[in-house]
C-alpha cells in the first residue's frame, strides 16, 4: 500500500496536468496573424474583469512580431475620459502560437487557440500573480461584427477551459480610440 499511494498521486497529478493543457493553433503562421484585430468578446474569471465587464467596450489590438519571433501587442482600450494604450511583449515559448511574459512578478501565458487568420482568432491568456491565477479567452475579429456561428464557437471553447456564460462580455462597438 505504501508503494501504491505515491504512484497513484503521481498518476493523478499527470492526469490533472494533461487535462489543463490548452491547445494551440496547428501550424501557427505569425505573418498571417500579424495586423489589426478588434477584441469583440471576452470571458474571464478575473475579479477585476468581472467587476467591469458590463462597462467595457470593444478595443483594438495591433499584433506584430520581433525578428526573434516574440509577439508584440499594442492595445487601445476606450475609457470614460480617454483612450488607454497598452504595449505588451510576449516571448516565444518554443511552440509556434504560444508565448509567455513575466513582468512585476506576474506571469502570463498566451496561446492562440484557434484562428482562420482572415476573420477571427480565439486567444487564451493565463495570468498568475502568485495567488489565484485567472484565465481569459478573447475573441478577436478582423471586422467589428461577430456572427452568431462564431460566437457559438467561442462559447464552446471557453466552456472547455472551465469558464462560464456569466463571465462573458460581448463588447459593444466603440467609435472612440481608432
Amino acid at each position: 500500500m505504501t508503494t501504491v499511494l505515491p504512484s497513484l498521486v503521481l498518476a493523478l497529478l499527470c492526469l490533472l496536468q494533461a487535462g489543463a493543457e490548452v491547445p494551440v493553433q496547428p501550424d501557427f503562421d505569425m505573418g498571417k496573424f500579424a495586423g489589426r484585430w478588434h477584441i469583440t468578446a471576452a470571458v474571464s474569471n478575473c475579479p477585476v474583469f468581472l467587476s467591469m465587464k458590463d462597462k467595457m467596450k470593444s478595443s483594438i489590438a495591433t499584433i506584430s512580431f520581433t525578428p526573434e519571433g516574440h509577439l508584440a501587442m499594442e492595445a487601445v482600450f476606450p475609457m470614460p475620459e480617454e483612450c488607454n494604450k497598452v504595449k505588451l511583449l510576449f516571448h516565444q515559448s518554443g511552440q509556434a502560437g504560444h508565448y509567455t511574459s513575466t513582468e512585476n512578478q506576474e506571469k502570463k501565458d498566451l496561446r492562440v487557440m484557434d484562428t482562420d487568420y482572415e476573420h477571427y482568432a480565439i486567444v487564451y491568456t493565463l495570468q498568475d500573480r502568485g495567488q489565484d491565477p485567472s484565465t481569459m479567452l478573447q475573441l478577436y475579429t478582423r471586422k467589428r461584427d461577430v456572427s452568431p456561428q462564431l460566437l457559438q464557437k467561442f462559447k464552446e471553447l471557453f466552456h472547455s477551459v472551465g469558464l462560464t456564460e456569466d463571465m462573458l462580455a460581448i463588447l459593444p462597438q466603440s467609435g472612440e480610440c481608432r
